[in-house]
């Protein structure tokens, strides 16, 4: 690829995270105050709280990893930088699957309409458990983070099945933990929040279209506003369901290792990386009241700055 074209990939990259970075502040900011004013918050804001925090920390150090490791790969590749980015990168990144999946699933539970007893009993005992659903991800996403630094340690020091590695060069032992450690591992920690999710958003959607047919079908006008905001919600929900399929099908590529730093698509690769960590924020502030409230008079502000 041209040196334009990848100057020009690294800056969407860059506005591309800085967005997200924006709005998932402006989440933890509005949540936040809401928290000091009232002294709680719902088990709704605890999710979108915990998101936004963990997606914010998540484009900082991916921003900061991609471009140390772009401008510096043999520093980053041999040194402690790789284990040290890995530990933040990897926790912070299974955290926000787990939040993502619970904010799905506790969306299934206030609005799906279905009356199987299982269901209804989730529905009752979910939000009383997301405090502790929570603490459980962020334990879960540190085991992850240690299984993968000690992957990222092994590779770096070679002693992991030194037998094996005693023939190897460098390059040859990251591909070899990347297939037979890595990819596994990343298969297996992400699919199981992403299978939860699924689920959810699937009985979700199939609630949603059954209410949206049966609205049509019934004497209400297409403009019911009941209509009109349940169709709304699937949209949303669809395009977030793409988004996550997206992100979690690139970890699963890049543990691969087809995109390195020497790649040509390498930057274009890491858009598509942060796609659901920098769109979906905005599509939680414009579907959300509270925070429309608060996001249009600073639109309307920053409109005038940019304008004077």
């Amino acid at each position: 690829m041209q040196p334009a074209f990848t100057a020009l990939f690294m800056l969407l990259f860059v506005l591309l995270c800085l967005l997200g970075i924006l709005a998932n502040g402006f989440i933890v900011l509005v949540l936040s105050r809401e928290w000091r004013r009232l002294g709680r918050l719902l088990p709704s804001d605890m999710i979108l709280i915990s998101l936004g925090a963990s997606r914010f920390c998540l484009q900082w150090v991916g921003m900061v990893h991609n471009f140390y490791s772009f401008f510096h790969p043999e520093e980053f590749s041999k040194g402690p930088a790789r284990e040290l980015f890995g530990l933040h990168w990897d926790f912070l990144n299974s955290a926000n699957f787990w939040f993502g999946t619970w904010l799905s699933v506790l969306f299934c539970m206030k609005i799906a309409n279905l009356t199987h007893p299982t269901f209804l009993w989730l529905k009752w005992r979910f939000p009383r458990s997301v405090p502790w659903l929570l603490l459980g991800s962020l334990l879960i996403s540190t085991v992850v983070a240690l299984l993968f630094f000690w992957g990222n340690y092994s590779v770096n020091q070679g002693f992991f099945i030194r037998e094996v590695y005693e023939n190897m060069t460098y390059m040859e032992r990251v591909i070899s933990m990347e297939i037979h450690y890595f990819l596994p591992l990343k298969f297996v920690t992400f699919s199981i929040p992403c299978s939860v999710f699924l689920v959810s958003t699937a009985l979700l959607i199939h609630s949603l279209r059954r209410h949206t047919r049966t609205m049509r079908q019934s004497a209400h006008s297409l403009q019911d506003a009941s209509t009109q905001a349940h169709t709304r919600a699937l949209k949303s929900l669809i395009f977030f369901l793409i988004l996550y399929i997206l992100s979690f099908m690139s970890l699963i590529i890049d543990a691969v290792g087809f995109f390195s730093t020497e790649n040509d698509w390498f930057w274009p690769w890491q858009i598509v990386t942060y796609l659901c960590t920098s769109i979906h924020p905005f599509i939680l502030i414009l579907s959300n009241l509270r925070f429309r409230e608060v996001f249009r008079p600073l639109l309307l502000l920053a409109r005038g700055f940019w304008l004077v």
